[in-house]
């Protein structure tokens, strides 16, 4: 046999092996490759919070995956990172067993630890969706925000040396864009946000429009009005005058600055290190969700909140949030309130309630709907919600729903998402046709098929499948692995929530 042929056959003899064969994402693809060398460096290191995906390139679940995680990368971009790594190859494969992976894939977000350290790392358990996956990972940027009230503005401004940035918006939660900023010039340039209600703040600066972005170089120099493109390199371009940005990962080097950054970017390193030794000087760590202004005092004392109600029968669940002029309900769906994760999600949910009762600030209803309810297992199974901690929102007058996904129930993302509800911020799920008169007619029965209509995030709940377990007969099965998987959602035609935007 002529050599060139016996080279092509060794080469498709060891294309058609597990370990030979290539990554799922190309060097054009949005999606970062790390290994278990550069993970540290790039993902562990990093100020940004990433999620990373643990694949075999055999995998049918993965090959599904991949479009949408492709387009949750585009989305992301200069927001968060969104990483894989292949644990089919032999040199990661002690780094992935290292990080817990059992299957494939397994996806974790890694968020930076607010002061350094080693960051905290959680699985992602939402649905393969780009929708989703970019919602769980926005809910997860750190926020290094200052809220800036009339009250607090005064003590804001105090500091005249350090630069200074303020975005005055109409709404009322901070962007991934914004948060995105905020890491970038953690230490260098404080970046608050103003409501356009405080009119103090809105006169002091002569704002006439939303939103409006007004750099504080610092010193003596003239505030400067930002008019250009809202996109993530021309904000950054536009504040680097003030100071430079840091890089990505925070290295010793972090606080020297290029020859060519101007003096105010001087004077913020040294307000960033007198900062250390004093107390009263105003942080630009000081996110909006530890605190709601500059100012505020400590939050709310928990065990003062109240339980949320709940919701036992059938009837009461159709009465309060099923009906075709119920508004919207928040429902923690439990199997057990004596469960650890159901005690913190409906702790979480009583002291937000409680928190805006204080404030005296009319929030839709929270519910605790035990599982043995007989409606909400017919709800959860139309909804597609096997966990046994299930926290949704449910429009039935206007016939949408919102799924809490993320794997923490701790109050500040709980908190984050029922912002977003308020707001109207976010991607809201259409209801299942005749989901209420499941409800009213056969609380019992079989949830009927969603709509053609529905959206896909409704509609292909079903690609939170578990993961291809990481066996040694997996690689033989990759081919019925594929055909029995749920196939991924069209990337171009799921409904998204633009995060690239102030």
């Amino acid at each position: 046999m002529h050599h060139p042929t016996l080279c092509a056959v060794a080469v498709a003899l060891l294309s058609a092996l597990p370990g030979a064969q290539a990554s799922l994402y190309s060097k054009n693809s949005p999606v970062l490759q790390v290994d278990g060398k550069s993970y540290e460096r790039l993902i562990a290191k990093s100020n940004y919070t990433s999620i990373v995906e643990f694949y075999a390139p055999w995998c049918g679940h993965c090959k599904n995956l991949q479009p949408a995680y492709e387009k949750a990368a585009k989305n992301l971009a200069g927001l968060a990172k969104v990483a894989a790594v292949n644990c089919d190859d032999e040199a990661n494969k002690p780094f992935c067993g290292s990080m817990g992976v059992q299957g494939f894939p397994t996806l974790k977000i890694v968020r930076p630890k607010k002061g350094g350290g080693k960051p905290m790392v959680q699985d992602y358990q939402g649905q393969r969706t780009a929708s989703a996956i970019v919602e769980a990972v926005v809910q997860q940027i750190n926020n290094y925000v200052v809220k800036v009230e009339d009250k607090s503005l005064d003590k804001f401004l105090g500091d005249k040396e350090t630069p200074k940035a303020i975005l005055f918006t109409e709404k009322g939660t901070t962007s991934a864009l914004l948060k995105s900023i905020a890491i970038d010039f953690a230490g260098v340039i404080t970046i608050g946000q103003a409501r356009n209600k405080e009119a103090k703040a809105v006169e002091t600066f002569g704002i006439e429009k939303f939103p409006t972005l007004v750099l504080l170089p610092g010193g003596d120099a003239p505030a400067i009005v930002y008019d250009g493109e809202l996109k993530k390199e021309a904000l950054v371009k536009f504040l680097s005058q003030a100071g430079q940005p840091n890089p990505d990962s925070p290295a010793k080097s972090n606080g020297k600055k290029d020859k060519k950054s101007t003096k105010a970017s001087d004077k913020s390193s040294s307000a960033k290190a007198k900062s250390k030794t004093s107390s009263s000087e105003t942080s630009s760590a000081t996110p909006e969700s530890e605190t709601e202004t500059a100012t505020q005092e400590a939050p709310v004392i928990v065990e003062t909140a109240l339980p949320i109600p709940a919701i036992n029968t059938p009837e009461k669940l159709i009465k309060e949030c099923l009906t075709e002029k119920s508004h919207t309900c928040v429902l923690a769906f439990v199997s057990s309130s004596e469960d650890d994760k159901a005690k913190k999600a409906l702790a979480s949910l009583s002291q937000l309630a409680f928190k805006h009762a204080q404030s005296k600030r009319n929030l839709f209803p929270f519910y605790e709907v035990p599982k043995s309810n007989e409606g909400a297992a017919s709800l959860m199974k139309a909804l597609d919600l096997p966990g046994d901690v299930e926290i949704v929102a449910i429009n039935a007058r206007r016939g949408w729903w919102r799924h809490y996904d993320a794997a923490d129930f701790g109050h500040e993302s709980v908190e984050s998402w029922i912002d977003a509800i308020r707001m109207s911020e976010g991607v809201k799920k259409k209801l299942p046709e005749g989901i209420v008169a499941i409800a009213v007619e056969e609380p019992t029965s079989a949830a009927p098929e969603a709509s053609s209509e529905a959206t896909p995030d409704a509609t292909e709940a079903g690609k939170s499948e578990e993961a291809t377990p990481v066996t040694p007969e997996a690689s033989g099965e990759a081919a019925r692995d594929s055909t029995e998987s749920t196939q991924a959602a069209d990337p171009t035609g799921e409904p998204e929530t633009a995060h690239d935007e102030l």
